[in-house]
């Protein structure tokens, strides 16, 4: 079977749910389509695909890949869906986020224009869906798909509720951990981290926020790393990985004696390093904290990077992991967050820049932000161990290769397509 498989472009944490499902499905042709940072991490993780096509997701060539197809698997990438639509192909729509999907309408409008879509073409449909907001959209894709694989999170349960009430629609599949767990199982035990403290700030790049543009917190994070050192000794190596420190963008620092490397790793080096360092930072996204989870290890959440990381954050404020995150409102807590994903973003990107610029307010992020690190060093292997349980309890679900094993059949053993 031809699988064509694409991830929304929004940081790493799409892309990476697609590898983990890609991994699960050797002995299929898959072929990755996409550009931007998810072609980023897909490069980086090569070995999870046997073709990489680096596309801008408005050419027309994807439609030429998503008819050579047999099935189209999208993680979060309403518009690859809408393709496979148009095209005949069954399309899984998986999804970590399925709960987040702001909808301005009712979910019965949204279901009404699916259910009214041409067919004739992707520009037809496309102009068809023009008028949804961009997380509407999404919820538009799951609607069309023919499968719906989502990660069971705080608020899932009553989205499923209201798609069931529109009596048509996907099978919904509630699943556990989109993750790599394969990669998981074969950790090398005792492997050296290499460092003292990982920091993971993820793929950054979204709609809005980019390496050059849009990029405050960005430089905060170079502005704080350097008094992050002097304040902490025991983290005479620091590394400081994700998607901004690319190649051409790799650094290194050293003050008062340590060292701070600015690198981007692969996935499987990422989780080798995560389960073997001796401290945790991560920006709040739900991949890398569904990996840290799996690995029994409790993060310290940075401050939020986007919108989808407050509402991380808030629906998880019941367990450790979200009562201890940094948070910007620390240090502006009467600085408005708009509860919109494009309009919330913008705010935290201004807030980043004020803190930033701002040399009061860069003491109080410094000062606020050691309290977190100190609080969370002083928590005993129990405490962790229970945060990691409240994680586990309020995050689980079927686990993943179940429920793809169901949707996607098993190559045969002979003849397979390479």
């Amino acid at each position: 079977m031809r699988i064509v498989m694409g991830a929304q472009n929004c940081g790493f944490g799409p892309v990476a749910e697609l590898v983990a499902v890609s991994r699960l499905l050797a002995g299929h042709e898959r072929a990755f389509v996409g550009d931007g940072v998810a072609a980023l991490f897909a490069r980086r993780n090569a070995d999870a695909f046997d073709e990489v096509h680096e596309v801008p997701g408005s050419d027309a060539s994807i439609d030429d890949l998503v008819e050579a197809g047999d099935l189209v698997i999208s993680v979060m990438d309403a518009d690859l869906v809408l393709r496979a639509v148009v095209a005949g192909r069954p399309a899984v729509m998986v999804d970590s986020l399925f709960g987040f999907w702001l909808l301005r309408r009712p979910a019965a409008a949204v279901h009404d224009l699916c259910v009214s879509l041409p067919r004739s073409s992707f520009a037809a449909a496309d102009r068809h869906l023009a008028g949804l907001s961009p997380h509407e959209r999404v919820v538009a894709a799951h609607l069309l798909a023919t499968h719906s694989v989502v990660q069971n999170f705080p608020g899932v349960s009553k989205r499923a509720a209201e798609f069931a009430a529109l009596g048509t629609g996907p099978e919904i599949h509630l699943t556990g951990s989109i993750i790599d767990l394969e990669g998981l199982r074969h950790l090398p035990v005792d492997a050296d981290p290499g460092c003292d403290l990982l920091i993971n700030v993820g793929g950054f790049q979204n709609f809005l926020l980019d390496f050059d543009v849009n990029n405050d917190y960005l430089r905060l994070l170079h502005r704080w790393i350097p008094d992050l050192l002097r304040d902490w000794p025991r983290f005479a190596r620091v590394l400081v990985c994700g998607g901004p420190f690319g190649p051409g963008r790799e650094q290194t620092i050293s003050v008062a004696g340590r060292r701070a490397d600015f690198r981007l790793l692969g996935q499987r080096d990422l989780l080798r390093r995560a389960a073997a360092v001796p401290d945790y930072l991560l920006a709040p996204g739900l991949t890398a904290l569904h990996e840290a989870m799996a690995l029994g290890r409790l993060p310290l959440a940075l401050p939020e990077q986007h919108y989808a990381h407050i509402f991380t954050i808030r629906r998880l404020a019941d367990t450790l992991f979200g009562r201890t995150a940094g948070r910007f409102a620390d240090v502006l807590p009467r600085h408005p967050v708009p509860e919109d994903d494009l309009a919330g973003t913008a705010a935290l990107v201004r807030i980043a820049g004020r803190i930033h610029d701002d040399d009061g307010l860069y003491r109080r992020f410094r000062g606020t932000f050691n309290e977190r690190i100190e609080h969370h060093l002083s928590l005993d292997p129990e405490q962790r161990t229970e945060g990691v349980e409240e994680l586990r309890e309020a995050l689980g679900g079927d686990p993943l290769p179940s429920v793809i094993a169901k949707l996607v059949p098993q190559p045969p053993t002979t003849g397979r397509r390479r």
